[in-house]
């Protein structure tokens, strides 16, 4: 694997809300990640995932931490300048293809938009650059003066897609791209960002609830939990090997493809709700849902560390990381719970 083009090092994001109360949106988070790879980040609803993809971008001020993109540290906060600087090398793909897109905007003004802010190509030269990728993304050309209510939610998508990449960027946060679409149309959008990472070399961070949509596109998986990451590893390894217990919850969640076997199967339930992010849980963030919490895990926080050194590249917040859990035994646990 090539170096990182994107190391975040103890990245946090807090809100503040009133005169005493701060949103830990994201807390201490570190994760590199390599050139031409696709880092797939997984959890529930206020997990943060969001917010730490638009805090490495820049668009959001970062609390504490730093982010350093292609060996360069990036500033704590933007100026009209540095997004000038870093927007054509870093861009985001918005989860809602609804409120994303200036319904006030033409399709071909929304996509071509970037390079008339950041280059100095002419207007001709706009229009075809657009039209090429509007044509790339699987659309009409000649829809340019078209309006995005005239398009459905995946060819919003689509569109959303053009404007991002139009500008050759090196890193691309996906936020949650496809949670918005039909499942008949989600496959669709997951290959057309595959195709066009391969054939042009993107670096991707994509978000995403579905497990089993993020470990098919995903090289690598990092899992969110109320602001912190508690595992990281290759796709395959954490879907079918999952170490966190709140990982291995979130596959036995996940739902199964084949509606017959759906039916049949004995799924296991994260008990609980996530707690707020304004009073986070002392020790372990997960205590109060796990099935095998302890009493360490209560008073003391598990650090993000390697499972082995035979492990290649697998890392686990946990107090257990070196137990086999096993779905047996995450039923068994949760039904003397």
């Amino acid at each position: 694997m090539s170096s990182p083009l994107v190391t975040v090092e103890r990245l946090t994001k807090h809100f503040r809300i009133g005169r005493n109360q701060t949103v830990h949106a994201v807390d201490s988070v570190s994760l590199d990640i390599n050139e031409r790879e696709i880092v797939g980040l997984v959890g529930e609803s206020g997990s943060g995932k969001s917010t730490l993809g638009k805090t490495m971008i820049g668009l959001h001020h970062k609390t504490h931490g730093r982010v350093i993109f292609d060996g360069e540290q990036l500033p704590q906060d933007y100026s009209a300048s540095d997004f000038q600087k870093y927007a054509h090398r870093m861009q985001m793909i918005f989860q809602d293809p609804y409120s994303s897109l200036n319904p006030r905007m033409t399709v071909g003004e929304i996509v071509g938009e970037g390079l008339r802010l950041h280059t100095s190509q002419s207007m001709s030269e706009i229009r075809d650059a657009t039209a090429e990728w509007l044509e790339r993304v699987g659309l009409n050309a000649d829809h340019m003066a078209r309006y995005p209510h005239e398009f459905s939610g995946g060819q919003r998508q689509r569109i959303g897609i053009a404007r991002a990449l139009i500008l050759d960027p090196d890193f691309v946060v996906c936020d949650e791209p496809i949670s918005a679409l039909d499942v008949s149309v989600q496959a669709q959008v997951v290959n057309l960002l595959g195709e066009l990472k391969d054939s042009l070399g993107l670096t991707l961070l994509f978000i995403a609830h579905d497990l089993s949509m993020v470990r098919y596109v995903s090289d690598r998986i990092a899992v969110m939990y109320l602001g912190a990451l508690i595992e990281i590893g290759p796709a395959d390894e954490v879907f079918f090997t999952p170490k966190h217990p709140y990982t291995q919850l979130l596959v036995e969640s996940n739902p199964e493809p084949d509606p017959e076997h759906e039916r049949v199967r004995e799924s296991t339930r994260i008990q609980g709700e996530i707690p707020s992010p304004v009073n986070i849980p002392p020790g372990c963030r997960f205590s109060d849902r796990c099935p095998f919490v302890m009493d360490k895990c209560r008073h003391e926080t598990p650090e993000l560390l390697k499972i082995s050194e035979e492990a290649v590249d697998r890392h686990v917040a946990c107090h257990l990381f070196g137990e086999d859990l096993t779905s047996s035994d995450l039923a068994e646990n949760q039904a003397s719970a």
